[in-house]
């Protein structure tokens, strides 16, 4: 027989390592999982800022509107107080307002004075009902917006591409959207 002397004294570390890499990989996922929690948090937090007098008495009296209403005709709104159905918001337009995603083309809202004043921002990727007044957009606004720093020179190029925005007056999580 073959003489083992030369192990004599050593241990066999493989079930140590083992349980070992068990619970690093334990600990990991309970890491994991702890975070996740933390940035679920900060999310929700983000998007119950939006929400604005949720039971404005003011708002009652708009007129609910789908996107293919917008799609096929945002003048005929034009003036008029509108509650547009819950839509995903595509990207921001600098401090000036955002882009909600419709079917064919994206469709501008901008903040009201009164949501620039308490610093109203919406996520990009959040889905919100955004209530306002459909407004013409013209060069001259989008200069405005410019002129006063709300929007950059390349965003202002963007507005102007706009016919129609709402100037939104409130803005609300949609009940399950968002990220």
């Amino acid at each position: 027989m073959a003489e083992k002397a030369s192990r004599r004294g050593a241990v066999d570390l493989g079930m140590i390592l083992m349980v070992l890499s068990f619970a690093v990989i334990g600990y990991f996922l309970f890491w994991l999982q702890g975070q996740a929690a933390i940035e679920r948090a900060a999310t929700a937090v983000v998007e119950d800022t939006t929400d604005i007098e949720p039971d404005d008495p003011a708002m009652a009296g708009a007129t609910s509107i789908v996107a293919a209403d917008v799609m096929t005709g945002a003048g005929a709104f034009e003036g008029q107080l509108v509650r547009m159905e819950p839509r995903p918001v595509v990207s921001p337009l600098g401090r000036a307002g955002f882009w909600l995603e419709l079917p064919q083309s994206n469709f501008l809202v901008a903040y009201s004075p009164q949501m620039l004043a308490d610093s109203v921002t919406v996520t990009q990727g959040s889905t919100v009902t955004v209530t306002g007044n459909v407004i013409a957009m013209t060069d001259s606004i989008a200069a405005a917006w410019f002129e006063a720093g709300r929007i950059g020179e390349g965003d202002q190029i963007a507005a102007s591409f706009a016919t129609h925005f709402i100037e939104a007056q409130q803005i609300r999580p949609a009940p399950g959207g968002g990220n």
